[in-house]
């Protein structure tokens, strides 16, 4: 049962915008994607953060990515969307713009001076659970529009 407080904003919430997205690779036919952990954790998430000052969307994602995954050289696919939520603390609400990207690189390590990630590769059929229930839905995007691009 997904607690579902976490999607509806209170009246004095402020609002933060973030960007993050969904990396995949392809190994001949079969199609990777990119989770990240943190080291006391067990669920996985999309990287993903805030938006600095004088970033574009993309600029933020791409960032973020490289330094919670460790992707450096990646290309854009689409714009998947948007997802809203309060933050793990409930304190704030995050408005989060997510990309789907690939990329050729598969080791990496995350750039984050700040915090410990670890970047893993997982087929779409044997995705292990997501932290939050709207990275699973974009996941799960992302590989019905890389389907109807083959």
């Amino acid at each position: 049962m997904i607690d579902q407080s976490w999607y509806h904003k209170t009246q004095n919430a402020p609002t933060f915008i973030s960007a993050g997205g969904v990396v995949v690779r392809w190994e001949g036919q079969q199609v990777y994607v990119a989770l990240v952990r943190g080291e006391k954790y067990t669920e996985y998430i999309l990287p993903k953060g805030h938006l600095e000052a004088g970033e574009t969307l993309e600029e933020a994602a791409r960032r973020e990515i490289e330094e919670e995954g460790g992707f450096s050289q990646l290309e854009l696919i689409t714009k998947l969307g948007i997802r809203e939520r309060f933050n793990f603390a409930k304190t704030n609400w995050k408005v989060t713009h997510y990309f789907l990207f690939s990329t050729e690189q598969i080791n990496v390590k995350p750039t984050d001076p700040n915090r410990y990630y670890e970047t893993h590769w997982f087929t779409f059929d044997q995705l292990p659970p997501l932290f939050w229930p709207e990275q699973q839905e974009l996941v799960q995007l992302s590989r019905s529009i890389l389907r109807n691009r083959e």
